[in-house]
């Protein structure tokens, strides 16, 4: 059910065993706090996966509102130039580890709006961990993003050990 058998060695009734790298991976990937950054109109699709319908929050997915709640930033929208040290700041507020999430065609390459101040995607300023393509992309695509994003925390190394300051990251391809 929650432990395959593959990853955990039972030991008699009501023992598991598991690494600990797998149990901190495990909890971060099932409780995602996204902080909403919605820029332009895929602000409204990601409030409408959020909504009764899509309902994140059977997943785990609570959005905050303080950067130092959260521990991925969903870019929904056109970014600007103006707008790119607002960004930045919030995500430098966010504790690690932390992730991005570029929604949309405009956060992910630009979009239409080749111009002076438009980013050509925010991957030009921030690492991103997932793009989900759209314009405006479906709830289905941000469902599918963070589930990508789950399984790419699940499959990192040492996160734990990063977390107390021994060693680095070491991310699965």
């Amino acid at each position: 059910m929650g432990i395959e058998q593959e990853q955990a060695k039972t030991l008699g009734n009501g023992f598991v065993t598991t690494s600990l790298d797998k149990l901190v991976n495990w909890s971060r990937a099932k409780s995602l706090w996204p902080m909403t950054f919605g820029l332009a109109c895929c602000a409204i699709e990601m409030m409408a996966t959020g909504a009764a319908r899509f309902d994140l929050d059977r997943m785990g997915v609570l959005f905050r509102a303080s950067p130092r709640q959260a521990d991925v930033i969903i870019i929904a929208g056109t970014v600007t130039k103006k707008m790119m040290p607002v960004i930045r700041t919030v995500y430098e507020q966010m504790p690690e580890p932390r992730y991005v999430i570029a929604m949309g065609a405009c956060a992910s390459s630009g979009g239409i709006f080749d111009t002076y101040s438009v980013i050509q995607g925010i991957d030009e300023e921030l690492p991103v961990d997932v793009y989900i393509p759209g314009c405006p992309p479906r709830p289905e695509g941000l469902l599918y993003g963070l589930m990508k994003l789950q399984e790419k925390i699940m499959k990192e190394r040492n996160s734990f050990g990063n977390a107390i300051g021994v060693g680095e990251v070491v991310n699965e391809a």
